[in-house]
């Protein structure tokens, strides 16, 4: 296995130990290390691997990442209104997901998501 493919599966575990690390000493700041976009860049690595870096391929992908932050930012939403609402954190996170997958699956039947071949 090369690095490319373990990069990915490291950057997160890493992530994951510093917002665990940080979460008692700056909530801001496991925040923002919690939203930094990394796992765009890394995509886009990969992707560019496996495309020759072909400009057109990458921005392609790119636009499908841009609308996929769509739900993204909607499951968000639908997870802080529950949360507010009361709810517990299970119910919210999966309300989300309901919410998420909804939109996504939409999407996908719309052609939003979907690259040329």
């Amino acid at each position: 296995m090369t690095l490319q493919k373990y990069l990915p599966v490291l950057t997160s575990i890493a992530i994951i130990l510093l917002v665990a690390f940080l979460r008692d000493r700056s909530r801001t700041a496991a925040a923002i290390l919690a939203t930094m976009p990394l796992n765009i860049p890394l995509a886009l690595w990969v992707v560019a691997g496996s495309t020759g870096n072909d400009p057109r391929a990458l921005a392609d992908f790119t636009r499908t990442l841009i609308v996929g932050l769509v739900p993204a930012f909607l499951w968000l939403g639908v997870v802080y209104l529950a949360v507010r609402s009361g709810w517990g954190l299970p119910g919210a996170i999966a309300a989300g997901y309901g919410a998420w997958a909804v939109l996504m699956t939409g999407l996908y039947f719309l052609g939003g998501l979907a690259l040329p071949n």
